[in-house]
């Protein structure tokens, strides 16, 4: 139990690591240095630049943008959290991916500046529930292995070539759906409903249980990113 635990808690901070990373040019400032502690701390759902932008019951959908030169408010995670990297500041990241779950445990509070010139956006799943200790369902469709999973999110890469129709697909779990490189797509439901995703870091939601399938419009691969939050 105890090498479970510590090989848990290495890969919480490998994946830390990466989310640093990938920011590059976002700077982090902790409790407890001067500025931050004149600036008063919020939530992560209520920090302004964390635009809470799709709620499911506990699982909360943000669309994050911090602007050139801009700095957020001091603000406290306190759920698993699954972050799509969009841009960094510096340009695109291609939609890696990465999660962070020991805030369940041990909440941590930061705020982080942008020097640009770009915008720093991620797309982040924040999964407020406890740790799944079901048997996983497979994702019906699917016939790529999951790019990351814990018991809070499973994450899906998919590249579609041009043109391509996907085949339908079936989650048991809410999942969003995050386009990652350019191009057009239309996700059409089962019901007849069709979403447009027209540029990266465009996203649709499924419901579980709710079929679907994507197609490429554009004459080039285009890569959604499908992260699920398991419930």
């Amino acid at each position: 139990m105890f090498a479970a635990k510590k090989q848990f808690a290495v890969l919480n901070l490998l994946a830390l690591s990466v989310i640093c990373s990938a920011a590059l040019t976002a700077q982090e400032q902790q409790a407890g240095s001067g500025e931050f502690d004149r600036v008063r701390t919020v939530n992560i759902l209520q920090e302004p630049r964390h635009r809470s932008v799709y709620k499911d019951g506990n699982l909360h959908l943000l669309d994050v943008q911090i602007n050139p030169g801009d700095t957020t408010l001091p603000h406290t995670h306190d759920s698993a959290i699954l972050y799509t990297f969009i841009s960094n500041g510096e340009g695109l990241l291609n939609g890696r991916v990465s999660s962070i779950t020991t805030y369940v445990n041990e909440q941590y509070t930061h705020r982080v500046s942008n020097a640009g010139p770009g915008l720093f956006r991620i797309i982040a799943m924040a999964n407020y529930g406890a740790a799944y200790e079901g048997v996983v369902q497979p994702a019906a469709g699917m016939a790529m292995a999951p790019q990351l999973e814990n018991a809070w999110f499973r994450s899906f890469r998919l590249e579609l070539a041009a043109g391509e129709i996907s085949a339908k697909m079936t989650h048991a779990y809410p999942a969003a759906i995050v386009q990652v490189s350019d191009g057009l797509l239309y996700v059409h439901r089962a019901d007849g409903i069709s979403t447009e995703l027209q540029s990266v870091g465009d996203w649709d939601w499924r419901a579980a249980g709710q079929e679907y399938h994507i197609q490429n419009k554009t004459d080039k691969p285009v890569t959604v990113v499908i992260n699920e939050g398991l419930r």
